[in-house]
C-alpha cells in the first residue's frame, strides 16, 4: 500500500536549554516529531533485518537472569530438547523485534501491548525483521489520543514468529479541535 505519510526525521529540534543554543538548533537525528493527527491508518514500514548473535542472546538472558535450558543450556537443548537446538528467548525477540521499527517521537509515549502472540521458535542465528502496520486511532484525553499498530516479526524469508499490537497515546498538535470527543478524566 503506498502512502501520502510525509516523515519528519530530523526536521525539527527538541531544542533542549542545557546544551550550546546553536547545537540544540540542529535537527535530532532518528527521532521524529509527529502529532495524532499526523499519523495515519494503513501506514506500514519495514525494518532492516537482524541476525541474533548468540552472545546478545546470551547477554539478554543474563540481563533478566532467565536461565531455562531451552535458552542457555546446550547440552540440554541438543539431546532432550524437543527442537534439537537452542531458541532465542521470546521476550528477547519481542524487544529485538520492535526495536527494529521503533521511533523516537518525542510526542508519543507507550501505553501497552496487546495480542502479543509467540507464534514460532527463533533460534540463535536467525535473522529477523519487523513489519509495523498503523492500524487505528481515537481521540482519548484532553491532550492526547491513543493509537494502535501491529508488530509483525518475521525470520528467514518471511515466516511469521511474533505478532503484536502496540498502543501508545500521542499528543494532538490542535487539541482544541477534540474538545467533546475524549474522556472524562478526573
Amino acid at each position: 500500500m503506498g502512502s501520502s505519510f510525509e516523515p519528519t526525521v530530523g526536521i525539527a529540534s527538541t531544542r533542549p536549554r542545557n546544551m550550546p543554543q546553536e547545537h540544540a538548533e540542529l535537527p535530532v537525528w532518528n527521532a521524529e516529531n509527529w502529532f495524532y493527527e499526523d499519523w495515519q491508518p494503513g501506514h506500514r514500514i519495514r525494518s532492516l533485518r537482524r541476525t541474533i548473535a548468540e552472545g546478545e542472546s546470551h547477554m539478554f538472558n543474563t540481563l533478566v537472569v532467565d536461565i531455562h535450558p531451552y535458552v542457555q543450556d546446550q547440552m540440554f537443548a541438543e539431546s532432550e530438547g524437543m527442537f534439537g537446538r537452542r531458541l532465542v528467548a521470546g521476550a528477547f525477540v519481542f524487544s529485538a523485534g520492535l526495536g527494529l521499527v521503533a521511533t523516537n517521537c518525542v510526542n508519543a509515549f507507550s501505553y501497552g501491548y496487546d495480542k502479543l502472540r509467540f507464534i514460532k521458535p527463533v533460534f540463535i542465528g536467525e535473522t529477523i525483521y519487523t513489519v509495523r502496520t498503523n492500524l487505528d486511532k481515537k481521540p482519548r484525553y484532553e491532550d492526547m489520543g491513543l493509537i494502535r499498530a501491529s508488530y509483525e516479526v518475521f525470520k528467514g524469508e518471511g515466516e511469521l514468529v511474533l505478532y503484536c499490537e502496540h498502543l501508545q497515546t500521542v499528543k494532538y498538535k490542535n487539541p482544541a479541535e477534540f474538545a467533546g470527543r475524549t474522556e472524562k478524566t478526573s
